[in-house]
Parts: C-alpha cells; structure tokens; sequence
C-alpha cells in the first residue's frame, strides 16, 4: 500500500501543498501566493488559472524536494474556502474569475430574496440564513450584470472541488459546500424553493460528495504537468476551515477552535445539527458529528490593513508596543468589511471610540487585536446560548504566533487556550483525508498522531475582569453606531 498523499489547500491569499506519510507525517511542504481582485468596493474575486498553476508548481515542488517516488502517491486530496462560486462552461472551464466568501456585492440581492423567500424557514431547510455568504444573491447578480456569463454557465461549484476536477475528477461538490451555498437542503438535495426564485436549473449543480470519497484519478495530462503518477486517486476533501478544525483536534462537543487567519473563524464540536441564523452549520468529516460556526468578515486582514496605514510597521514592533498599554482603552468595530456571523449585515462600517490626544498607535493597534476577540467571544455568547459550552480551545494559523494576541483572546473569551504547534492547516488535514480515502491510515482516529499542542495560554485575571466590563461596552457601542453605519453605507453606494 502507498505511503504518501498529498493535501491542498487553496486559501484566500495563498494555496500550500502538504506531502503527508502515514506514519511520519509531513515530509515537504510548499506554498504560492494568490492574488485577491478587488475591482469594485466590496468584490473579493480570484483567478482560477492561478489556483491551478499554483497546484501544479506546488505538488511539483513537495515530489522533488523530497526525492519520494511518484508511484508511491497513493492519492490527492483538497481543502479551500467556502463558498467560493465558480461559473464553468459546458467542457468544465471556468467563465470568469472565481467570486471569494467575502464578496459583498450582493446587497441589493440579498435583500430581495430574503424579501421574496420570507414565507420559507432557510435555516431550518438548509442550515443557514439568506446572507453575503449564501450563492443564490451571487447567481442573481451575475444574471443581472453578467449576463453573457450566465448564458454560457453550465455548472456551479466551489473552489477546492474545481482542483480535483481540473485534475482528473468526476463533477462533484462536496457537502459542506453545498451546505453553506443555501442552495441544498440538510438532506443533501437541491432546495427547489431558492433555485426556483433565481431561475436557477438543478442540473447546473454537480452532486453532492462527503469528504473521503472518491471521485476520480489523476489524469494522463495532469501527471505529465504534476509529476505525479496516472491514475493517482482524487479523494474529497472539504472546507478549509472545517478541515484545519479536524486537524487541530476538534473532535468531541465542547472542543472548538479559533482561526486567526485573514477572516476569523470559530468552530465548535456537536453531536446534532444546530441550526441558527446567526451561525453557518457544516459537517464534521467524521460522520455524524456537527460543526456550527461564525465566520467574521476580517481578522488579519483588519491587522494587515492597520500595518500598511501606519507605514507599514513590522508587527512584532507593533505586538512589542501594544504590550505595553492598557487593556481596552479604545474600542475597535472590526466591521471594515461589513460583518458576517453573527451579525449578518454588510453595511456595517468600522469604528474606533474612546480616543483622546494621549493615545498612540499602539493603542489603536492593540484596539484592533482585542476586537476581532470581542467578535468570538460574541459567538461563543451564541454556543452557549444554544447549549454548547466550551471546554477546549485550540488556536491555529498566523495570527497565533502573536503571543500578545493569544493572550488577548484567553482573557477575553475566559479560558485557556491551547496553541497547535506547527499547524499546516487545511493542507495537513486534507492529506490525511486522502490516506482515509485509500485505506492508508484505518480510520478517523489515526489523525491524532499528527497533532502536537503547545502549553496552554493562561488569562490574567485581572485583564478578565477588565475585559467582561470592555466586552459590554463593545456590545453597546455596536448597536448604538449600527443606524450611523446603515445611513453612511446608503450615502456612499
């Protein structure tokens, strides 16, 4: 039996391969940057050739670095952003750059099904609420703006399923995708009651997969640009964040996991589907187990844009100074980007509140951290809420290399943080996915031997109980600019 597999992940700013053995773990990893597409206030798009040049450069990279045999490759796997909307032709090419999660051109259409569709309980149908994150207001706008596009679409599907399909695999999309389009319902089937309001045929949607299915092998052509062997299997994967969850060892109801990514995520283990408008509701990989969700609109992406406004100061100065300062001085609103879970509402604007002429840039900057931590704990307000309190912790991605960050998080949210050490991410996850696939590694419990956590992060109580008092002040301070931030974003459309 092969030893190797390989994961992808293809991220918001970047796509990373991961060369897994089932029994050293990761031997190579390599990585490209993406180009995010802004043309327009509000559009997030991504070229499709790019994701795939990046694949193939990629895999090339982690097969010669690590001098493994192609033929002991046993399979391909792919994690990505959800729901990443790609518009294929009739020969499966795509029609125009991918539109990203984080697009929020849709305003107008989102309204306007909600309005259409306001006899119809889409949570409880599909999971979630009519939102910027849902595909149907997307499908609604290309209509309306692209309409060359539309007339030539013949499939709809996502990001990390394309690159299984462009590699060799069978027409597919995987059920977390189709989860959070709303164009599915929990039962796996095309929701007839959204298609229909946006004229939208059920056989342009692919059929649903769950991760560690196979779909199909790598093609002769492909192999020839991959280096990796025909046939090779393609295996489903799932959403980046589902599968970075997975493979940080959220496992059990209680366990969750913050992503300090470019968006910030939260996830948390169920035993049942919980659905809530607030939150996105995906599938664990492992069957039968629930993740509910929050996915903010900004998080290091918030970060990087403070940098760059600043003079683009390293961070690690930043972290140094931010040290140094008071805990909750200034009040940040995050929502730079409008707001996705729990909010649901992209007109809201960002806003910084309690300054005076003492402050410096790194309150602001330290302002900044601790509102992206208000966000989650704002989600983890709504988990326990709905019953599901937390008890574990994990932290992952580049944000948590930031020691004064994780410290802000611990003591916002109360609670020890447990940092996974080394985490590749979705890309890790995503090869172990292919090993399950192919019978390489037995089971869903043999993803553990790939873990490692770091010491805990412990919260000052002191900070905690300043933080609890900060925490409702943030709460307010949102709801009482809201109405500001609405009649700003109609002023200025």
């Amino acid at each position: 039996m092969t030893a190797y597999t390989i994961g992808i992940d293809i991220g918001t700013t970047g796509t990373k391969v991961a060369l897994l053995h089932n029994e050293r773990g990761i031997v190579s990893i390599a990585s490209r940057n993406t180009t995010l597409h802004s043309d327009r206030p509000g559009f997030a798009e991504a070229d499709t050739d790019q994701w795939l040049t990046n694949v193939i450069e990629c895999i090339g990279e982690v097969v010669a670095t690590s001098a493994v045999d192609a033929t002991d490759i046993g399979a391909v796997s792919a994690a990505g952003m959800v729901p990443a909307v790609i518009f294929l032709d009739s020969d499966r090419r795509p029609l125009r750059r991918a539109i990203l999660q984080n697009d929020a051109r849709a305003v107008t259409e989102i309204v306007e099904l909600n309005d259409t569709l306001s006899g119809t309980d889409l949570v409880t149908m599909t999971g979630s609420a009519m939102t910027q994150q849902s595909v149907a207001p997307t499908i609604l706008w290309i209509q309306r703006n692209e309409p060359d596009v539309w007339a030539k679409t013949a499939h709809i599907m996502g990001s990390y399923d394309w690159i299984l399909v462009a590699l060799g695999a069978d027409l597919h999309v995987e059920w977390n995708w189709a989860l959070e389009s709303g164009l599915y319902t929990l039962d796996q089937k095309p929701f007839a009651n959204v298609l229909d309001t946006v004229s939208l045929d059920p056989a342009k949607l692919p059929s649903v997969r769950t991760s560690s299915e196979r779909v199909g092998e790598v093609s002769a052509s492909m192999a020839e640009r991959t280096s990796l062997a025909p046939g090779t299997a393609l295996v489903v994967g799932g959403a980046d964040h589902v599968i970075s969850a997975f493979s940080a060892g959220v496992e059990r109801e209680g366990d969750a996991l913050v992503k300090l990514g470019g968006a910030g995520d939260i996830l948390a283990a169920s035993d049942t589907p919980l659905v809530d408008e607030r939150l996105y509701l995906d599938a664990h990989p492992i069957p039968g187990r629930w993740l509910p969700n929050g996915c903010m609109a900004t998080s290091g992406s918030l970060i990087r844009w403070y940098q760059s406004l600043i003079g683009g100061e390293d961070l690690a100065t930043l972290d140094t100074e931010a040290t140094t300062r008071p805990a909750a001085d200034v009040l940040c609103l995050p929502y730079f980007l409008g707001e996705k879970s729990p909010l649901n509402d992209p007109n809201l604007r960002g806003t910084f509140a309690g300054l005076h002429l003492g402050h410096t840039r790194a309150d602001l900057y330290r302002s900044v951290l601790e509102s992206i931590a208000f966000g989650f704990r704002h989600h983890v307000e709504v988990f326990a809420e709905r019953g599901i309190t937390l008890s574990r912790v994990m932290v992952t991605n580049g944000g948590s290399k930031s020691t004064l960050w994780k410290q802000i998080h611990s003591e916002v949210l109360g609670m020890e943080l447990h940092p996974v050490i080394d985490h590749p991410g979705a890309s890790l996850g995503a090869a172990v996915i292919a090993a399950i696939g192919i019978g390489s590694l037995s089971g869903w419990e043999d993803s553990k031997r790939f873990l490692a956590l770091d010491k805990p992060i412990i919260p000052d109580p002191t900070n905690v109980s300043t933080y609890n008092d900060a925490y409702a002040e943030w709460r307010e301070l949102g709801a009482a600019v809201t109405p500001i931030s609405h009649s700003i974003a109609r002023r200025t459309a």
